[in-house]
């Protein structure tokens, strides 16, 4: 492609690898653009949807006009699967901090967890993990929490559209998920683990669609970056 079609607009699907921040994904392909294809360095570039380090998969990051769509794109349906840790949970609900407190499992059946889903299928009322970046009086929630602050968060609606066990290996449960904008599969993995008596949290994320694109025609930046030769 030529830096024109770049500042005309492009949707890019990148496949953002463990332990890469949303932000340093577009700071990447940014360098890319400017020193291998020749855009000019205020160009226009943004990504339409954060994913968290600890999570892998779709990540859209638009260039030049069609970051005028980053809004409508972030209000499309997004596709997860992972892996849910049961009997134990942690401050932020995933890897991100140390495992808390430990809750009985033996009462846990296959078909407990199978029945379990159902609570949560279409809209749910969700509480945001506090180790979240949604601002509270100005403040990102999770400087709240690292300074060991207690927050009352407010819950909110959201959508799941499908939810499936695919695995089941105590004390791993591996999921598919289609939900709405804004869902936290994290405060999911605390609410079901709740919901079966016991306690969950979040080891593996991946996303795997958002709306009708696919993780499948994603690429990492390390292979977009050989494709630009």
């Amino acid at each position: 492609m030529t830096p024109e079609d770049y500042l005309e607009g492009q949707v890019l699907l990148i496949d953002k690898p463990l332990h890469f921040t949303s932000f340093q994904a577009v700071n990447k392909l940014k360098y890319l653009l400017i020193n291998k294809v020749g855009l000019p360095k205020k160009f226009k570039i943004g990504h339409a949807g954060t994913l968290d380090p600890l999570a892998t998969g779709l990540l859209l990051i638009c260039t030049g006009k069609f970051t005028k769509r980053i809004t409508e794109l972030q209000g499309q349906a997004k596709e997860y699967t992972g892996t849910f840790h049961i009997g134990a949970t942690t401050p932020s609900y995933d890897l991100e901090t140390e495992v808390d407190q430990h809750f009985p499992t033996t009462h846990i059946t296959e078909a407990l967890i199978h029945e379990t889903v159902e609570q949560f299928l279409g809209e749910i009322d969700q509480k945001p993990p506090i180790f979240s970046a949604i601002k509270k009086d100005g403040v990102r929630l999770y400087e709240h929490a690292r300074a060991g602050e207690t927050i009352e968060i407010a819950s909110r609606k959201t959508t799941i559209h499908e939810f499936e066990i695919t695995r089941i290996a105590l004390p791993e449960v591996d999921f598919r998920v289609v939900c709405s904008k804004g869902t936290y599969i994290r405060s999911l993995a605390f609410d079901f683990g709740r919901a079966l008596q016991s306690g969950a949290h979040l080891t593996a994320l991946r996303r795997t669609k958002i709306g009708d694109y696919d993780i499948a025609n994603a690429l990492t930046p390390a292979v977009f970056e050989e494709h630009l030769g």
